[in-house]
């Protein structure tokens, strides 16, 4: 049995561990409600001009979009969304799984290239043959975060674009996980590139119901490039609030954790005490009863 002191030292370590992670706690509590706005209020925005551009796309040819591609997929971009920080339980990790599951399986016959966004992202692929290296994409995104804005997010949106446009890569796919609730992260694979088209935008082709205003030019250089930056803008806001949320749910279970530890302890620190309490008691009435006799 470990000394009463022993006892005492891990309870007092346990209490300044549990104060860490109910400040941890309450902070992504705080940001989570900013982020879960931003998300709940582009979700429905996004998806709709997700929706609009895959009719449009379906209007047109191969050589007016050049978003749009079809044919054999050798050169494959996947865009890894995961956090700077850990202590956000499984959220990183999941990121890093389902990257890996499409390296080996749906694309094991292609040429990978992995986009991190996130400090985790790249520590991960960062010793590997799939990391970025010698394009113009860039190579560090982990400043995304630090100020998350459509205008830096753009940035980096634009030169995946234009490297899919030049035909250095033959697909981009975003791998992230998508907000559900704060207890609740979906992680996700979506096809950035090419554009996807719907059944219904391919009959549309066929009978021409698109009135384009004010030019097709003008739709394919501005509508598509637009709507392609808002739905990866989408995704990182989507992580970014899945991350707070795992990362206050995390803690949330790690402080009820440290919270029964410390109960523990200290039931075994009162049994250890009164133990010593009890031999001093008959050691004094043994030496007492000694002297007597």
């Amino acid at each position: 049995m470990p000394s009463l002191k022993e006892v005492r030292n891990r309870i007092v370590s346990v209490g300044s561990t549990m104060q860490i992670t109910s400040a941890m706690k309450m902070v992504s509590a705080a940001k989570l409600k900013r982020a879960q706005d931003s998300i709940t209020q582009m979700r429905p925005y996004a998806n709709k001009l997700k929706e609009i551009l895959e009719n449009v796309s379906g209007t047109l040819d191969t050589s007016e979009n050049v978003y749009a591609r079809t044919g054999t997929v050798k050169n494959v971009i996947i865009v890894a969304f995961t956090s700077n920080r850990g202590l956000a339980g499984a959220f990183n990790n999941n990121i890093i799984k389902q990257t890996w599951q499409l390296i080996k399986n749906d694309y094991a016959n292609c040429n990978v290239t992995i986009v991190p966004v996130g400090k985790k992202a790249h520590d991960a692929f960062k010793r590997t043959d799939y990391i970025i290296s010698g394009q113009d994409i860039p190579h560090h995104n982990n400043e995304l975060y630090d100020k998350l804005t459509f205008a830096n997010v753009s940035v980096v949106a634009e030169k995946i674009m234009t490297a899919f446009a030049s035909k250095e890569f033959d697909k981009v796919v975003l791998v992230y996980n998508q907000f559900k609730n704060a207890a609740v992260q979906i992680a996700t694979t979506e096809q950035f590139l090419p554009v996807e088209q719907t059944a219904q935008a391919s009959s549309s082709k066929t009978t021409g119901d698109y009135i384009f205003e004010p030019n097709k030019e003008f739709i394919v250089n501005d509508l598509i490039p637009r709507s392609l930056k808002t739905q990866f803008y989408k995704a990182i806001l989507d992580s970014f609030a899945s991350e707070h949320g795992a990362r206050m749910t995390a803690m949330h279970k790690a402080t009820d954790n440290a919270k029964a530890m410390q109960r523990d302890l200290k039931i075994s620190y009162n049994k250890a005490r009164q133990a010593a309490i009890t031999k001093e008691i008959l050691e004094i009435v043994g030496g007492a009863e000694a002297l007597n006799g």
